[in-house]
Formats: structure tokens, C-alpha cells, sequence
């Protein structure tokens, strides 16, 4: 069984990465948390959480399709902090109701750097599934 704690974070694809972030800055009060320009990646707090803006033209947006608006989705993926998190124990049971996942891999969330494991729902939807953060200073791998 799979225990979804909360939402750790949400990714939304922009077209204008300046209007965005001066309306989740200035209008919701959230705060530039972690910037990688080389890669499209703009983490901005919300409280416990974390939306990640990702500019369509760059790195990152580009492996999302169209821009969004009529025949492209602005929303990448949501993620949700599952606990425990056992990497092995999420792969059988999601493998049991017949959902295909990837490998655990090493991303940052709102809690910092730790283990995720990406997924699809049945429309298409992309799903993380976060566990905690490592340790300070201990990154397996």
C-alpha cells in the first residue's frame, strides 16, 4: 500500500517565464527557492511545497510537446510525498495493479534532494511519487 502525506510539489510548463514568476512571487508571496537556468528550472516555495516553473523553451520544456494553450498542456506533472517510501515495496504493488514505473532515481523536492519514482495514470498524466531527503550530506549512489 502506497501513503500519499501531501503534495510535495507541482511542475507547470510557461511560456513567459517573467510574468509567472512575478505573479507566484508577487501576487502569492512565494519565493525563488533554486534556479538551473542550463536545464529550464525554476523552483519557487509555496509553504511545505514547491511549483516548479519550467520555461517550453528550454531543456526541460522542450521534452514536453506543444506550448500550452489549445493543443499543448501546461501542467508537466504533480508529485506526491509518499511515506514510508520503500522503492521496492512501490514497485510491486504498483506492478499488482498493473501500472508500469520507472526506476527510482535521486531528484530535488520540497524537502530537498531524495528518491522519486515517475509514473503514469491512465490518461497520461505523469505522477511522482517522493520519498524524504537524504540525509545531510549522504547521497546514495
Amino acid at each position: 500500500m502506497i501513503h500519499i502525506r501531501d503534495i510535495d510539489h507541482i511542475v507547470l510548463r510557461v511560456v513567459n517565464l517573467g510574468a509567472m514568476m512575478k505573479f507566484y512571487t508577487e501576487a502569492l508571496g512565494c519565493t525563488v527557492e533554486r534556479r538551473q537556468d542550463e536545464i529550464g528550472l525554476v523552483q519557487l516555495r509555496a509553504g511545505r511545497s514547491l511549483v516548479d516553473l519550467v520555461p517550453v523553451d528550454g531543456k526541460l520544456g522542450l521534452a514536453g510537446g506543444a506550448a500550452p494553450g489549445k493543443e499543448g498542456r501546461n501542467v508537466d506533472h504533480v508529485c506526491f510525498r509518499v511515506e514510508p517510501f520503500d522503492a521496492e515495496a512501490i514497485h510491486r504493488h504498483l506492478a499488482a495493479h498493473g501500472v508500469d514505473a520507472g526506476k527510482a532515481e535521486s531528484r530535488y523536492g520540497a524537502e530537498g534532494e531524495g528518491p522519486s519514482i515517475y509514473l503514469n495514470d491512465p490518461e497520461g498524466n505523469t505522477v511522482e511519487l517522493k520519498g524524504p531527503a537524504w540525509p545531510a550530506g549522504r547521497k546514495p549512489g
